[in-house]
């Protein structure tokens, strides 16, 4: 059975920082480029960030160069993203997502809140 499971959100202050996690199991981990979008209401999900199947390259938007940071431990079947200089615009549902780089399967997390606020 396939499962993203992805935890680290919650509230936190302007400028403050946040880890979300998002823990691969079903699969063979190192053979998917991994992703981390997200969404809010009204709103098309937005990619922030991915890395590729053993985190040679990397991909950001220009909303979050430089504040975020995507990183995968292929041992643990785990991808990362490391948020800092958080800002209220950040404040979304962030998913974690899959991709195959042989047939293109994809698979998705249920997503986890995060909360800029003061």
């Amino acid at each position: 059975q396939v499962q993203l499971v992805e935890s680290g959100g919650g509230l936190v202050q302007p400028g403050g920082s946040l880890r979300l996690s998002c823990i691969a199991s079903g699969f063979t981990f190192s053979n998917y480029a991994m992703k981390w979008y997200r969404q809010t209401p009204g709103k098309e999900r937005e990619l922030v960030a991915g890395i590729s199947t053993f985190g040679r390259s990397t991909n950001y938007p220009d909303s979050v160069k430089g504040r975020f940071t995507i990183s995968r431990d292929n041992a643990k079947n785990t991808v990362y993203l490391q948020m800092n200089s958080l800002k209220p615009e950040d404040t979304a549902v962030y998913y974690c997502n899959a991709r195959s780089v042989f047939n293109l399967e994809d698979y998705w997390g249920q997503g986890t809140q995060v909360t800029v606020s003061s």
